[in-house]
């Protein structure tokens, strides 16, 4: 992730973090992806595991007003 991160130009773009992981969740991976992007703007998502159903998927990404 961070080799994708390190390779765009990010200016004034809106990153929203997720993972899918069951086993972890997403914790400080905002700073970390801060520092490689301080130009971009990083929101701490969500977690879509196995608990999250397609209906919660698709009303949480329409609240994103991407």
């Amino acid at each position: 992730m961070d080799t994708f991160l390190e390779s765009y130009d990010f200016t004034g773009k809106r990153i929203i973090l997720f993972a899918t992981s069951g086993g972890s969740c997403l914790g400080k991976i905002d700073e970390g992806v801060k520092k490689i992007v301080p130009e971009a703007k990083v929101e701490n998502g969500r977690m879509l595991n196995g608990n999250v159903s397609e209906a919660d998927v698709k009303a949480w990404v329409q609240s994103l007003n991407l």
